[in-house]
């Protein structure tokens, strides 16, 4: 359901959040103050301050600032001439290198305005001359007509040149003029290329106006704003960017917009692709960045916006990041980067440092504590001189060197977090991290696009990464797993055997499917690029589960075609279009303390398919050179790579044996994303693996994975129930909790409790209470309904979404799940 942006603001005012937002607006002499102070915050974010550019712990970040402008004017001088401002980087046709002659221009003035750079650059004249001399050729000859402007990708002209213009011409304001006239221009040229806007401006309505896209464009205005004293400018972009501090509500959209961030922390951009470590990441800095922008300038109060931008980190980042490493499941296409990882949680880092410098109290100190304990168990050396500001390389120093605060993870040291609006689980132990990437009708299989992620197939079909404790994760995990592990044989992925081409190798080195004069316009940009290219959905809604007391999950899912193959067959896609069918398969993951349990049934080709089908319990990578030894027999599978002391035990508790195999593969990183370095990585690969032959009958197997295992075979640590593609249960005898997925209508009996329908169920009792925790997977249920057996219970505390009631012989609860999302219920009862 959408609503009109007066009932939106409306509804921001109610939750507090607009109150950010003075209502009364500035003297003549107030907005002239706010703006100056706009605009000196603006530079010293960027630039530092004489001050913190003094301090030793900076002097990396301001040396980075300086060689980086002496190569680009190294640049400028070699450059050609008529179809270059920077040698080797043409114009005309290229938006990547228009975007990237810009950037050169910031840094350039940046240069200027960063007090410890040399004199000869810093607050030269002759320097930001040719930087202004820079941006009015360019604006003549590649920028300002309009006509001949645009082509590429539209987030070029929409956001990235705009981010390096406006901020360029930041740090140019106020220095003798230098750019008089110019200013102008550019706004009006701005505006103009706003094209999924309207009028010039943000468009709420827009799908390209949404989540980090939405926050980056209104922080461009709103510094356009403060260069030209216009108030109108500044008001409306800070409200259009108040948007993305509204919780979403899946079932009551607001401009029918899904990107954002959702009441269990889930982030979603790109309408439906899991998106936390990439641009909720980029969405955490900019916003931050505003907080700081606007900080005494009387534009807005960021007091009340701090709460919403806590809890991010909390329940959205915290939870994703294990000692200090972003986890896979929810980076896109980024997964094919080289730069991942570790870098991207130096960027949470550098916010979170910003955010407790302008929060207080508890909030302050729980930042701050974060931070320390970032920093105390990553295994790599977090670099401030990645920050972007040198502010925040002093803050981030300060907070190390405070003994008065303790280094605190904002986890407890069990956790398990169902981000059901992503169709993620994460599961946290003191020696490993679990993460889950599963798909439905609506989450994204995998996302694809310009080139990155070449082979994201089966990236959201059920796949699996298992961090283990006190490891550098960039020898198991990062560009290197994606680059040597088979695209279809990621833990935990279901795949039929066949041969699947890339997108350019699909449509002969194009990035995309090009096809404009058919009636679903596929162009690099369209819609339905975006639905059959770049990030389609799967087709089934099964897709979720139940935590209980934050400790212990179950997690179930169905395999299931995608859009575009359903569509392929019905006709709707053109003949020329490629798309696959995917295999078969129900699993649940049961999630407890030393192990995780994962049951799979119906496993197999899809009907009539005829294909071979491989599924991988697990997979993982080691160094060329690391000792690793794979042992074990009568359904134990021990890996151990002794050179960096870790292992991980597969037992198995039902159904057919798994084989291990254990080869050394080398491939370039260029594999998986075309703009990688042609770098020949070599690892040793180790899977374990149930094979089918084709036309096979379906298959049920049960296994447990038990992380930082002994190579002694253990006892099976649970006992299953059932496996069948209508229910999956298993009982776990030393926590005496039994945890069971339903997946069709109907009855479901087990051992303990009744189930009718598709849902999630976990069951712990001890001597004195028994705790229910229960979800809807569907998303689509008004109730769910558990019988448990026995003397009848009574409700001890609990959500009131849950009825207790008596049962013939037991105990009856009726859980309202309407319009819950896949939401837990939990209740206790005596």
């Amino acid at each position: 359901m959408e609503i009109t942006r007066r009932r939106l603001l409306g509804a921001l005012a109610a939750s507090g959040v607009l109150a950010a937002v003075p209502a009364g607006r500035a003297s003549a002499a107030g907005l002239a103050a706010g703006a100056e102070r706009l605009l000196a915050n603006t530079v010293g974010i960027f630039a530092g301050t004489e001050e913190s550019n003094s301090r030793p712990e900076t002097a990396a970040k301001v040396a980075a600032i300086e060689r980086t402008a002496r190569a680009n004017l190294a640049s400028m001088d070699a450059a050609s001439g008529d179809t270059e401002l920077f040698a080797g980087v043409p114009l005309g046709t290229s938006d990547p290198n228009l975007s990237t002659t810009y950037q050169r221009l910031y840094e350039v003035a940046l240069a200027t305005r960063t007090p410890g750079v040399s004199p000869d650059l810093y607050g030269s004249s002759a320097v930001r001359q040719r930087v202004v001399d820079g941006l009015a050729w360019l604006h003549a000859h590649y920028y300002g007509d309009q006509s001949r402007g645009y082509y590429g990708n539209w987030f070029t002209w929409e956001i990235g040149i705009s981010q390096y213009v406006s901020r360029t011409l930041v740090l140019l304001a106020g220095t003798d003029g230098a750019c008089a006239g110019l200013t102008a221009a550019y706004l009006a040229s701005m505006d103009a290329y706003l094209r999924n806007g309207k009028d010039g401006d943000v468009d709420l309505d827009s799908r390209f106006h949404t989540g980090a896209n939405l926050a980056d464009i209104t922080t461009n205005r709103i510094l356009q704003g403060a260069l030209t004293a216009d108030e109108d400018r500044i008001r409306k972009a800070l409200t259009d960017q108040l948007t993305v501090f509204a919780t979403i509500d899946p079932y009551a959209l607001r401009h029918g917009v899904t990107d954002g961030y959702y009441a269990d922390g889930s982030f979603i951009q790109h309408a439906s692709v899991a998106y936390t470590g990439s641009y909720g990441k980029g969405l955490l800095t900019r916003v931050v960045q505003t907080l700081k922008i606007l900080d005494g300038t009387g534009f807005a109060h960021g007091d009340e916006l701090i709460p919403t931008v806590y809890g991010w980190v909390r329940d959205g980042f915290a939870p994703l990041i294990f000692e200090g490493w972003m986890t896979e499941a929810v980076k896109g296409r980024s997964v094919a980067r080289t730069g991942t990882g570790y870098e991207d949680v130096a960027a949470v880092v550098e916010a979170a440092v910003d955010l407790a410098s302008l929060a207080a109290g508890a909030t302050a100190t729980a930042l701050q504590g974060y931070v320390k304990h970032v920093r105390s168990t990553s295994r790599a050396a977090l670099d401030p001189a990645s920050f972007v500001s040198p502010l925040s390389v002093v803050r981030y120093t300060a907070v190390l060197a405070d003994a008065s605060v303790p280094a605190a993870d904002l986890n407890p040291p069990a956790r398990s977090v169902a981000f059901n609006a992503m169709d993620r689980t994460v599961h946290r132990r003191p020696g490993y991290a679990f993460a889950l990437a599963r798909s439905s009708a609506r989450i994204s299989m995998y996302e694809y696009m310009s080139g990155e992620n070449l082979m994201p197939w089966f990236q959201g079909a059920g796949a699996h990464y298992l961090y283990l404790a006190g490891q550098d994760q960039t020898q198991a995990f990062g560009v290197d797993h994606f680059t040597t592990v088979s695209p279809y044989g990621l833990a935990g992925v279901t795949a039929p055997a066949e041969l699947r081409r890339t997108v350019p190798e699909s449509y002969g080195g194009k990035l995309f499917y090009d096809n404009p004069s058919h009636p679903l316009n596929f162009t690099a940009s369209s819609e339905s690029q975006n639905t059959y290219v770049y990030f389609p959905t799967a087709t089934q809604a099964y897709s979720g589960g139940a935590v209980l007391d934050g400790r212990y999950g179950a997690a179930g899912w169905v395999q299931s075609d995608d859009v575009p193959w359903r569509d392929r067959r019905a006709g709707i896609l053109p003949d020329d279009f490629v798309a696959y069918r995917n295999a078969r398969a129900t699993r649940s993951w049961f999630l407890f303390d030393d192990e995780i349990v994962v049951v799979s049934a119906g496993v197999g080709d899809a009907p009539g398919g005829g294909r071979a089908v491989t599924t991988t319990v697990d997979a993982r990578i080691a160094a060329a050179g690391d000792r690793v030894a794979v042992t074990g027999r009568d359904g134990w599978t021990h890996w151990a790579n002794t050179t960096r002391d870790a292992s991980v035990g597969y037992l198995r508790l039902a159904g057919p044996a798994a084989a291990p195999h254990l080869t050394t593969v080398t491939r370039s990183r260029r594999a998986v994303r075309t703009t990688n370095p042609d770098t020949a990585v070599t690892k040793q690969v180790f899977s374990l693996t149930v094979e089918q032959p084709p036309d096979a009958r379906p298959a049920a197997f049960a296994y447990a994975l038990l992380p930082n295992a002994s190579p002694e075979r253990p006892r099976p640590p649970v006992r299953l129930l059932s496996n069948t593609p209508r229910l999956q249960a298993v009982h776990h005898p030393a926590l005496d909790l039994t945890a069971a997925n339903t997946f069709t209508p109907g009855t479901h009996r087990t051992a303990g409790l009744t189930v009718a329908g598709p849902a999630s169920v976990l069951v712990r009792r001890d001597k004195n209470t028994v705790t229910v925790a229960v979800s809807d997977p569907t998303t689509a249920r008004d109730t769910v309904t558990v019988v448990l057996p026995g003397r009848p219970l009574h409700r001890v505390s609990g959500d009131a979404a849950i009825r207790v009631s008596r049962a013939p012989g037991g105990t009856r609860l009726d859980v309202h799940t309407h319009h819950a999302y896949g939401r837990s219920f939990t209740v206790t009862l005596r």
